[in-house]
């Protein structure tokens, strides 16, 4: 079965708790036993994935402490990731507590609804307003997509009859 696929809504409470639904839970659970990692995505969601899958998206990098010692781009990088970051722990209940500074930085705000979508290595909690607009850049980015591939197929000198 497809971990991590579609979308809810769903609403946070006063004290910025989230409750997932069961199925999320279950993604959750599976993977990695309820330990999780939150992270705050440039483009204004908070990302929720499995500990493990956010180890293994830091463990991309090879020899991180040379390069820290070197580059400044890669400082901000690993500045970003650290302070973006929290490990957290789905409850007994799945709920899941977002940090008032991610809450923050998302337009997430007690009280209000959120969608909540899956995206196949963990999930994202959005905005509603802004997964709106994040919807029609996806769609307008692939129309655009599909209009550059179908142009390309009709290479000068074909003869189309």
């Amino acid at each position: 079965m497809l971990s991590f696929c579609g979308q809810d809504r769903c609403s946070v409470d006063a004290n910025g708790r989230l409750k997932l639904s069961p199925k999320v839970v279950s993604d959750f659970t599976g993977k990695c036993g309820g330990q999780i990692v939150i992270h705050c995505l440039p483009e204004g969601a908070i990302a929720i994935y499995p500990e493990e899958i956010y180890l293994e998206m830091r463990r991309q990098e090879t020899l991180p402490a040379a390069k820290a010692a070197n580059s400044m781009v890669f400082r901000r990088s690993m500045r970003r990731f650290g302070a973006m970051s929290s490990p957290e722990s789905i409850s007994n209940q799945g709920r899941v507590t977002l940090p008032q500074a991610f809450r923050e930085y998302a337009a997430v705000n007690p009280g209000s609804e959120v969608f909540v979508v899956g995206v196949e290595i963990g999930i994202e909690i959005w905005n509603t307003e802004r997964w709106a607009e994040e919807i029609d850049r996806m769609n307008e980015h692939a129309r655009e997509k599909g209009e550059r591939e179908m142009a390309a197929d009709l290479l000068p000198g074909d003869n189309i009859q």
